[in-house]
């Protein structure tokens, strides 16, 4: 099927319609693509002057605010620790995780969300992300209250589940392409943990959803659009409803191949204490409860950092 089978959805459309064909989308691909949504286009322009700015460090600086044994969950992580699920080589990528900034003495404070880790350099690179992830969680909540009411139910069911959630935005490297023989890309076949996904920077090639007719289809959205796609903890708590689909980060072809490419995933994360149970209304005879066992989002979250090298 070709990239144009995914429409580029609207955020400012009528809130049913918008509703309607996210999951129509989403039902079919795992994925959306969605403009208007109002982030402002002053901040992401400073984001990507900082990202490259952080990545263009001597490695030894950058290699400074790695924390090991945290999983990645704050700060660097350096080139070719993540492996996907299942794949023999790690991926070519380095990457920054940014959390929500929790209160001392805050409960969910701890090994899961610990503090966030701050660069010396590039200047304003705290008070830039912090606003910058602000307003990812405000565009994830609008897309969650769509999505609930698809799945019928009120739009503000996912408000308390999302409340101090362990979200996290990724600030995403993929240096130019070595001369490798191990068959390492930048990003192997995988779906993501969380909720939802927002991406941006996805206009430059790579990024490529694998379809349930078992063929990989690259996606190309507009200048400053945002590519959404389901994760593996919304997967399970509809059931499948909502599929969590596979997806990659191809390398570059011809003299792209001698170019960086970055991104910023932003994942929306559940509290780290909600247990994800079955949604009843996702539970048909045709489509029985594949979970039957709750499990906390902090839990399962634990497991799949495990599968993917970022926990021992």
């Amino acid at each position: 099927m070709p990239s144009t089978s995914l429409p580029v959805l609207s955020l400012a459309s009528d809130p049913a319609t918008l509703a309607e064909d996210l999951g129509r989308s989403f039902s079919t691909f795992g994925f959306a693509m969605v403009r208007d949504h109002g982030l402002d286009p002053a901040l992401v322009a400073r984001a990507w002057e900082l990202t490259q700015a952080f990545f263009a460090l001597p490695d030894a600086e950058k290699r400074g605010y790695h924390m090991p044994g945290q999983g990645g969950a704050r700060g660097y992580t350096p080139f070719r620790t993540e492996i996907a699920k299942g794949a023999k080589v790690s991926d070519l990528k380095e990457f920054w995780h940014i959390g929500r900034e929790l209160p001392a003495g805050h409960p969910l404070l701890g090994p899961s969300m610990p503090a966030n880790i701050w660069p010396d350099l590039p200047a304003d690179f705290r008070a830039t992300f912090t606003a910058l992830y602000a307003e990812f969680e405000r565009v994830g909540a609008m897309l969650l209250a769509r999505i609930a009411v698809w799945l019928g139910l009120p739009q503000d069911w996912f408000a308390p589940a999302i409340a101090d959630g362990n979200s996290v935005l990724r600030l995403l490297h993929y240096p130019p392409v070595p001369d490798a023989d191990d068959g390492a890309i930048r990003a192997g076949a995988h779906e993501d943990i969380n909720l939802i996904t927002l991406l941006l920077g996805a206009e430059e090639a790579g990024l490529e959803l694998l379809t349930r007719e078992g063929e990989w289809l690259e996606l190309a959205p507009p200048e400053g659009a945002l590519v959404i796609n389901i994760g593996d903890m919304l997967q399970r708590l509809t059931n499948h409803v909502l599929p969590s689909t596979t997806h990659r980060v191809r390398n570059p072809r011809g003299e792209r191949a001698g170019f960086s490419r970055y991104s910023m995933p932003y994942f929306l994360h559940l509290r780290s204490d909600f247990r994800i149970e079955t949604l009843p209304g996702c539970i048909t005879p045709d489509n029985p409860d594949r979970y039957p066992a709750a499990i906390t989002a902090d839990d399962y979250l634990q497991e799949r950092l495990r599968e993917i090298g970022l926990r021992a």
